[in-house]
């Protein structure tokens, strides 16, 4: 009995002791931060160990103290752009803007080409089947 009771208590206080305040900014900043192992998923969707990891560091570096500013900075230094979900325009990052519509005109070029080249040429008639059609035409 009493160790039923002492775990109520103890699950009682660590429901207690959360933060949801601090819950919604870590939330925030997970949708903001790309996950490193998924394909398109941001922190906050993914639940890949290193996701798992990288939103406990992010709710370690904000009880801590450090703003939401401060956290995307230390992840960008420590990974890069790459881990920004809308990584910034710059020099370094104009393939993720650019490389989509480069790709998808590259394809729609190559599509036309093998269209074109795929044409059938139009029949060359003998000069015997050229007068047969004459004679019908009479």
């Amino acid at each position: 009995m009493r160790a039923s009771l002492l775990a109520l208590a103890l699950l009682a206080g660590s429901a207690w002791a959360q933060d949801p305040v601090l819950d919604k900014r870590v939330a925030g900043l997970a949708h903001e931060l790309r996950c490193l192992v998924c394909q398109n998923q941001t922190l906050a969707e993914s639940n890949a160990p290193l996701a798992v990891d990288l939103r406990n560091q992010i709710r370690e570096q904000l009880k801590s103290g450090a703003s939401e500013r401060d956290v995307i900075d230390f992840m960008v230094a420590r990974y890069g752009d790459f881990v920004l979900y809308r990584p910034p325009l710059k020099a370094s990052t104009l393939a993720l803007w650019i490389g989509p519509f480069v790709l998808l005109l590259g394809g729609a070029l190559l599509l036309w080409r093998r269209i074109a080249r795929r044409r059938v040429p139009q029949p060359q008639l003998s000069e015997a089947d050229h007068a047969r059609a004459a004679k019908l035409l009479e």
